[in-house]
């Protein structure tokens, strides 16, 4: 049940007919796992925390520099030298005393990782490196989880989601392959701080559609964004039988 002082924190929400009580009530019951706390997961953090996601896993093992002030919202400066996650988990305690926080301060390794996935509903990807990427793409594939991705470099990104409960959808991996290895991250290659907000608002939207259950997730679909020019494009992909991931989910 939602309380009274739940009902009227949530009241704009639950007004949407797509959402109402039944849909607040799975997000109040619902597990998320968030994987980088900088950019992306930052509005990503604070939207479902103000949305009233019940449990959030904050997992980062950074500290706050000053030069993440300039996108990362979640961290101000008194937060430099903290913990991201501590730093995270002092701001959404602020926002929203309803929810439960769970802390991973320390890098996931393939055995964490998997028990981290395998303990929420869903997995947001708010990462800036390849290798983690592609491990928790394959720790969702394994444990059958929705993933919603996002990147965002200079003032490109992109974002889909891929769930492994659909046979139509693909992973990470039908996408990227096995990477490039001149991959840039963006305290090399610069990223203006609004295109991973809106990044990270967009990955936080598709996390409530799936955990709600109201509109269409970004599934089959690679959404990318040209902040120069401020243009919109759609991809439709598809899910390699061959993948050396996903493929034998599916074969």
């Amino acid at each position: 049940m939602l309380t009274d002082q739940e009902l009227l924190r949530y009241s704009r929400q639950i007004l949407l007919q797509q959402v109402d009580i039944e849909g607040q009530l799975r997000l109040k019951n619902s597990r998320v796992l968030i994987v980088g706390l900088g950019g992306l997961g930052a509005p990503v953090a604070l939207y479902l925390a103000a949305a009233g996601v019940g449990e959030l896993h904050l997992a980062d093992f950074d500290t706050v520099d000053l030069t993440n002030l300039q996108r990362q919202i979640i961290h101000d400066t008194d937060s430099v030298g903290l913990s991201k996650v501590d730093s995270a988990i002092r701001r959404l305690s602020a926002i929203n005393p309803e929810i439960r926080l769970v802390a991973h301060r320390a890098a996931l390794d393939v055995d964490s990782l998997a028990a981290a996935v395998a303990g929420v509903d869903l997995v947001l990807d708010c990462c800036d490196n390849f290798a983690t990427r592609e491990a928790v793409n394959a720790a969702c594939v394994e444990a059958g989880k929705p993933l919603v991705s996002g990147a965002a470099i200079r003032l490109e990104g992109q974002l889909s989601v891929f769930d492994p409960r659909r046979p139509e959808s693909p992973c990470y991996h039908c996408l990227y392959g096995h990477g490039s290895d001149t991959e840039l991250t963006c305290s090399e290659a610069g990223v203006a701080g609004p295109l991973v907000g809106l990044v990270g608002s967009l990955q936080a939207l598709e996390a409530l559609k799936l955990l709600a259950g109201f509109g269409e997730p970004l599934v089959g679909r690679l959404l990318l964004i040209d902040a120069l020019g401020t243009r919109f494009r759609e991809l439709r992909v598809k899910r390699d039988p061959a993948c050396s991931v996903c493929g034998r989910q599916h074969g």
